[in-house]
Protein backbone atom coordinates (compact mmCIF):
# COMPACT_ATOMS: atom_id res chain seq x y z
CA UNK A 1 0.00 0.00 0.00
CA UNK A 2 1.18 3.51 -0.81
CA UNK A 3 1.45 5.81 2.13
CA UNK A 4 -0.38 8.82 0.73
CA UNK A 5 2.19 9.36 -1.98
CA UNK A 6 1.17 9.01 -5.57
CA UNK A 7 3.26 6.71 -7.68
CA UNK A 8 4.80 8.71 -10.50
CA UNK A 9 6.78 7.56 -13.44
CA UNK A 10 10.02 9.36 -14.21
CA UNK A 11 9.42 12.22 -16.61
CA UNK A 12 11.38 12.33 -19.83
CA UNK A 13 13.04 15.69 -20.32
CA UNK A 14 11.40 18.00 -22.81
CA UNK A 15 14.04 17.50 -25.51
CA UNK A 16 12.61 19.85 -28.18
CA UNK A 17 12.21 22.64 -25.64
CA UNK A 18 15.75 22.20 -24.24
CA UNK A 19 17.18 22.15 -27.77
CA UNK A 20 15.16 25.27 -28.56
CA UNK A 21 16.48 27.01 -25.45
CA UNK A 22 20.06 26.23 -26.50
CA UNK A 23 19.33 27.48 -30.02
CA UNK A 24 17.76 30.63 -28.54
CA UNK A 25 20.87 31.20 -26.42
CA UNK A 26 23.05 30.79 -29.53
CA UNK A 27 20.82 33.17 -31.53
CA UNK A 28 20.87 35.70 -28.70
CA UNK A 29 24.68 35.62 -28.58
CA UNK A 30 24.81 35.89 -32.37
CA UNK A 31 22.48 38.90 -32.28
CA UNK A 32 24.59 40.63 -29.63
CA UNK A 33 27.74 39.95 -31.69
CA UNK A 34 26.07 41.34 -34.82
CA UNK A 35 25.03 44.47 -32.94
CA UNK A 36 28.59 44.96 -31.68
CA UNK A 37 29.91 44.67 -35.23
CA UNK A 38 27.23 47.09 -36.46
CA UNK A 39 28.07 49.59 -33.71
CA UNK A 40 31.80 49.36 -34.46
CA UNK A 41 31.05 49.81 -38.17
CA UNK A 42 28.98 52.92 -37.43
CA UNK A 43 31.80 54.39 -35.33
CA UNK A 44 34.38 53.54 -38.00
CA UNK A 45 32.25 55.07 -40.75
CA UNK A 46 31.79 58.24 -38.70
CA UNK A 47 35.55 58.47 -38.13
CA UNK A 48 36.21 57.99 -41.85
CA UNK A 49 33.76 60.76 -42.80
CA UNK A 50 35.28 63.05 -40.14
CA UNK A 51 38.76 62.33 -41.53
CA UNK A 52 37.55 63.13 -45.05
CA UNK A 53 36.10 66.47 -43.88
CA UNK A 54 39.34 67.30 -42.05
CA UNK A 55 41.52 66.42 -45.04
CA UNK A 56 39.32 68.28 -47.51
CA UNK A 57 38.63 71.48 -45.55
CA UNK A 58 41.68 71.84 -43.28
CA UNK A 59 44.48 70.24 -45.30
CA UNK A 60 42.96 71.13 -48.71
CA UNK A 61 43.47 67.57 -49.90
CA UNK A 62 41.26 64.54 -50.19
CA UNK A 63 41.30 60.91 -49.15
CA UNK A 64 39.97 58.96 -52.11
CA UNK A 65 39.16 55.79 -50.17
CA UNK A 66 36.89 57.23 -47.45
CA UNK A 67 33.69 57.61 -49.46
CA UNK A 68 33.56 54.11 -51.01
CA UNK A 69 34.89 52.62 -47.77
CA UNK A 70 32.17 54.38 -45.78
CA UNK A 71 29.46 53.17 -48.12
CA UNK A 72 30.74 49.60 -47.82
CA UNK A 73 30.87 49.84 -44.03
CA UNK A 74 27.37 51.34 -44.03
CA UNK A 75 26.14 48.13 -45.63
CA UNK A 76 27.43 46.19 -42.63
CA UNK A 77 25.58 48.13 -39.99
CA UNK A 78 22.42 48.37 -42.06
CA UNK A 79 22.13 44.67 -42.88
CA UNK A 80 23.34 43.37 -39.51
CA UNK A 81 21.09 45.79 -37.66
CA UNK A 82 18.12 44.84 -39.86
CA UNK A 83 18.69 41.15 -39.15
CA UNK A 84 18.72 41.77 -35.39
CA UNK A 85 15.59 43.85 -35.84
CA UNK A 86 13.94 40.80 -37.41
CA UNK A 87 14.85 38.72 -34.36
CA UNK A 88 13.45 41.35 -32.01
CA UNK A 89 10.21 41.72 -33.97
CA UNK A 90 10.84 45.17 -35.41
CA UNK A 91 10.28 44.23 -39.06
CA UNK A 92 7.42 45.81 -40.94
CA UNK A 93 4.11 44.07 -40.64
CA UNK A 94 0.45 44.72 -41.22
CA UNK A 95 -1.18 43.80 -37.91
CA UNK A 96 -4.78 44.95 -38.35
CA UNK A 97 -6.00 41.41 -39.01
CA UNK A 98 -4.14 40.12 -35.95
CA UNK A 99 -6.30 42.31 -33.72
CA UNK A 100 -9.51 40.40 -34.56
CA UNK A 101 -8.48 36.77 -35.04
CA UNK A 102 -8.26 34.08 -32.34
CA UNK A 103 -4.89 33.51 -30.62
CA UNK A 104 -4.19 30.22 -32.45
CA UNK A 105 -4.73 31.80 -35.87
CA UNK A 106 -2.61 34.75 -34.76
CA UNK A 107 0.27 32.34 -34.07
CA UNK A 108 -0.16 30.74 -37.49
CA UNK A 109 -0.19 34.12 -39.24
CA UNK A 110 2.90 35.22 -37.30
CA UNK A 111 4.65 32.03 -38.42
CA UNK A 112 3.63 32.67 -42.03
CA UNK A 113 5.07 36.17 -41.69
CA UNK A 114 8.32 34.72 -40.33
CA UNK A 115 8.43 32.25 -43.24
CA UNK A 116 8.10 35.09 -45.73
CA UNK A 117 10.80 37.11 -43.96
CA UNK A 118 13.05 34.01 -43.89
CA UNK A 119 12.46 33.46 -47.61
CA UNK A 120 13.44 37.09 -48.20
CA UNK A 121 16.66 36.45 -46.23
CA UNK A 122 17.27 33.36 -48.36
CA UNK A 123 16.85 35.54 -51.45
CA UNK A 124 19.40 37.97 -50.07
CA UNK A 125 21.87 35.10 -49.66
CA UNK A 126 21.14 33.62 -53.09
CA UNK A 127 21.14 36.80 -55.16
CA UNK A 128 23.85 38.48 -53.06
CA UNK A 129 26.08 35.47 -53.73
CA UNK A 130 25.38 35.69 -57.45
CA UNK A 131 26.20 39.40 -57.49
CA UNK A 132 29.38 38.78 -55.48
CA UNK A 133 30.44 36.06 -57.92
CA UNK A 134 29.79 38.32 -60.93
CA UNK A 135 31.75 41.23 -59.47
CA UNK A 136 34.60 39.20 -57.95
CA UNK A 137 36.84 39.94 -60.93
CA UNK A 138 36.28 43.70 -60.73
CA UNK A 139 38.59 45.82 -58.60
CA UNK A 140 37.21 48.81 -56.75
CA UNK A 141 39.61 51.51 -57.92
CA UNK A 142 39.84 53.64 -54.80
CA UNK A 143 40.04 50.67 -52.41
CA UNK A 144 41.98 48.17 -54.52
CA UNK A 145 39.81 45.23 -53.43
CA UNK A 146 37.40 42.94 -55.23
CA UNK A 147 33.94 44.24 -56.05
CA UNK A 148 32.54 41.15 -54.35
CA UNK A 149 33.19 42.80 -50.97
CA UNK A 150 30.29 45.18 -51.69
CA UNK A 151 27.87 42.25 -51.42
CA UNK A 152 29.29 40.42 -48.39
CA UNK A 153 27.10 42.45 -45.97
CA UNK A 154 24.01 41.50 -48.00
CA UNK A 155 24.92 37.82 -47.76
CA UNK A 156 25.77 38.01 -44.04
CA UNK A 157 22.56 39.89 -43.28
CA UNK A 158 20.57 37.33 -45.28
CA UNK A 159 22.12 34.43 -43.37
CA UNK A 160 21.25 36.09 -40.07
CA UNK A 161 17.69 36.84 -41.22
CA UNK A 162 17.22 33.16 -42.11
CA UNK A 163 18.64 32.03 -38.74
CA UNK A 164 16.52 34.48 -36.77
CA UNK A 165 13.36 33.66 -38.74
CA UNK A 166 13.88 29.95 -38.11
CA UNK A 167 14.43 30.73 -34.44
CA UNK A 168 11.15 32.67 -34.25
CA UNK A 169 9.22 29.83 -35.87
CA UNK A 170 10.90 27.21 -33.67
CA UNK A 171 10.25 29.26 -30.53
CA UNK A 172 6.59 29.49 -31.40
CA UNK A 173 6.43 25.74 -32.13
CA UNK A 174 8.08 24.99 -28.76
CA UNK A 175 5.57 27.19 -26.95
CA UNK A 176 8.09 29.91 -26.13
CA UNK A 177 7.25 33.57 -26.61
CA UNK A 178 8.51 35.51 -29.61
CA UNK A 179 9.11 39.23 -29.47
CA UNK A 180 6.83 41.57 -31.33
CA UNK A 181 7.80 45.21 -31.77
CA UNK A 182 10.49 45.35 -29.12
CA UNK A 183 9.17 42.99 -26.47
CA UNK A 184 11.97 41.12 -24.76
CA UNK A 185 12.33 37.35 -24.93
CA UNK A 186 12.82 35.32 -21.77
CA UNK A 187 16.11 33.57 -22.68
CA UNK A 188 18.29 36.69 -22.39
Amino acid sequence: MLSGRALSLPQEPDVPRSVMLRFAFFASALARFALWIAACALILMTAMIAAQVFWRWILNSSLIWTEPGSVMIMGWFIFLGAAVGIREGYHLSFDVLLQVVPERLKQVLNSVSDLVVGAFGGGMVWFGSQLAAKTAGNTLPSLGISGAFDFVPVIAGGVLIVIFSVERIARRAAGLPTARFGETMAED
